[in-house]
Order: structure tokens, then sequence, then C-alpha cells
């Protein structure tokens, strides 16, 4: 770590009710005729959209709604939102919704500006043209998405996940706003959160970790582990929500200076072949991950830092003991969660690791890990998943 560069491109826009103010936002970033607003059908339902649209015609722009966009978005759900897209005359994209949302939009941001399909971006600057001013607007509590200038689009023959990576597909403005996160079911803000929680965690002892990308890990950690349980019990509590879309936000800025890792790269081919939805995934497999890496002293000094700022107790604790009493802190949100913490509660079998395995070995975010992990310790990991 030579050199601590900090550049976020995004701006923060925080608070109750600041998506009323969207389409002031979307005339500063150059809207000045039609906005395409990418979302799903529940968001739409609980009349996000109609909200986000009124502000934008407030503003004399004329909002064009895609409602189509399905969990774990893929190649065909880009390729529905680009014929939309073109067949109305936009200058501005709007992602309003969770990390699908926000991935559809940016990947139909990608093809309608540059052409092609998804798969000739599959990897970090491969868009030589402009991109159309994009907003972001999360209504979930995890993904990070917002302040991340990818797009993870499943390939939809192969069910190969793509991080599609350009500067120029950041968001210029990420809307925060609590009154929207409100209204997300228990079960998408368990997943979310989990999901937050994961990137804070990855993050912070990635091989491509620095000063400043640790800084924020470390907050989004303490963030989302003091306010989890909370938001869970008290969705409609605003504060609390508040404080989860920053922890999210704050990890997304840690994502995009120092990657992810092995926990993302085991936890992807369970959503591709078994349809776990990610952030329990991510949640089951992390604990694996994290004693994984506690051989490497660097991650293993890291884990005790997070463990004291999630609870102050933890100071007194060697880094020796530290990943105990951080693993411990894990444990109890996935208890909080109250979801299935084993491979065999969601009906996977022996049989099916040697093919998780090859698959999480070919997973970008592998090569992020602090510790190098081979086949043979994605296999390791998924053994000792199976039965917890």
């Amino acid at each position: 770590m030579d050199h601590a560069i900090l550049h976020i491109q995004t701006r923060l826009v925080f608070g109750e009710n600041s998506v009323d103010s969207l389409g002031e936002w979307a005339r500063k970033c150059g809207g000045r005729k039609g906005v395409f607003v990418v979302t799903d059908r529940g968001v739409a339902d609980a009349g996000h959209a109609e909200r986000a649209m009124a502000s934008l015609t407030a503003a004399g722009l004329r909002p064009v709604l895609f409602d189509r966009v399905h969990e774990n978005p893929t190649t065909v759900d880009v390729d529905a939102s680009v014929q939309a897209a073109r067949d109305a005359d936009i200058d501005l994209i709007v992602g309003l919704g969770g990390g699908s949302a926000l991935d559809t939009a940016k990947g139909c941001n990608f093809i309608l500006t540059n052409g092609g399909r998804m798969q000739d971006y599959w990897g970090v600057g491969k868009a030589t043209r402009s991109m159309l001013p994009f907003i972001a607007v999360p209504t979930t509590t995890g993904t990070g998405s917002e302040m991340q200038s990818f797009a993870l689009i499943a390939d939809a023959e192969t069910h190969q996940k793509m991080a599609c990576g350009d500067k120029k597909a950041a968001a210029r403005v990420a809307i925060l706003d609590p009154t929207l996160s409100a209204t997300q079911p228990r079960d998408v803000i368990a997943h979310t959160g989990l999901d937050c929680m994961a990137h804070a965690l990855e993050t912070a002892v990635t091989t491509r970790r620095q000063p400043f990308s640790v800084l924020f890990a470390r907050d989004a950690w303490r963030l989302a582990y003091g306010h989890f349980r909370r938001v869970l019990e008290e969705p409609g509590h605003l504060r609390t929500q508040g404080r989860m879309l920053l922890a999210s936000a704050y990890a997304g800025i840690a994502i995009e200076h120092s990657m992810l890792g092995c926990a993302h790269a085991l936890a992807n081919p369970l959503t591709a072949h078994f349809d776990i939805v990610h952030g329990q995934a991510v949640g089951m497999m992390l604990p694996h991950v994290v004693r994984f890496n506690a051989a490497d002293a660097g991650a293993r000094a890291e884990y005790a830092r997070l463990a004291q700022f999630a609870d102050p107790l933890s100071a007194a604790l060697s880094d020796g003991q530290a990943p105990e009493a951080l693993l411990a802190q894990i444990r109890s949100v996935l208890a909080a969660a109250d979801m299935p913490t084993t491979l065999a509660e969601c009906g996977i079998s022996a049989d099916s690791i040697d093919m998780l395995a090859a698959e999480a070995a070919r997973q970008w975010t592998a090569q992020f890990n602090p510790r190098p992990a081979t086949i043979d310790d994605f296999r390791a990991m998924y053994v000792a998943a199976l039965e917890g």
C-alpha cells in the first residue's frame, strides 16, 4: 500500500424525503427531456416509482418507466431494458430499487451508449464512448451498488455472473432516502443487511485494501452491526433505516476501492445453481471464510479491529482471540436474520461440492482474497458449510 487514493465520483444526497429532489438533481446532471426510470414491480407497487416520476415531471422532464427488472438480473433483463430505452427519447437514466434495478440500469447504459452486448464489457474499462448521466436511488439497505461503477449481470445461458466495470458507469448522484427503504419486507432487510456486512468484512482485508477503503469498511461494519437487529424488529424506524443506508453506501465505497474476496466467490455459484438469495448465500459462507483468512496475520489483525468497532468489550482481546469474537458477532446477526445457515438446510448435498468448488475458484473476486485459495480450499469451505 504505497499510495492511498480516494476517488468518489458519486455525490451523496441523504435524508428523509430526499427522493423528492430527484427532478432537481436530474436537471443538474443534464437531463432535459426523457428520463428512463429502471425499477421492479415491487418498488412500483409500493408507490416509490410514482413518487420519483412525479418529481421528474415537476422539473419539466418526461419520465419513462421500465418496471420489469427481476432479481439477480441476467442479460435478458438488460436486453429488454435497452429495447425499451431505444423506443424512448431519453438523455438520463435513473435506477430505483435494490441492486438488481441499479445493475440493470447500469447494464442498459453500457449497451445503449456503446453498443454490443453485455458480455463485451465483462471486466474493467471496456466502454470506449461516454455514457448517459445516471442517478441511483436505492430502496434496499445492503448492495452498495449506488456507489460502485460495476454492473453485476448474469449470462442467461451459462449463469456466469459477469462484473462489468467502468468509471463512466458510476452514478453522478445517489439519493439515500430512508422513507423508501422503510417499506422493505423483512426477508429483504435480512438478505441485504447480511450482504452489506459481508461487504464490510471482506473489503477490510482484501489484497487491494488501502487506508481509505478500510476506514469506510470499518464504519460500514459498525453501523450495520449496530443497527441490523433493530431494523429487522422495527423497519419503520427511519433513523435506523438511515444508518443502514449509510452502512450500505460506505461499504459500496470500500468495494469500489478494494474489491471483495472468497465469500462472494463461494456465494455466486450457490445463487446461480440453487437459487439461494445472494445475501443468504454470502452470509452462510462468511464464517468459513473468516476462519480460513484468520491464518493470515494481516487479516487476523484487521479482524481484531473490526471486532472492537462492533463491540468495545472486544478491545482487550489479542489478535489471536479476535477472530473468534468476530465469528461470534457474525453468528449473532445470522441468528437474528432467522434463515438457514448450512448448505444441507438449503437442500444441497455433498454430490454438488466439486462442481461448486470449481466454479468458485473461477470467480473474479477470489483473486483479491488476503489468503490465496485453491480449489481444494474452496471445497473444504463448502464441506464445512454443509452441516455447519
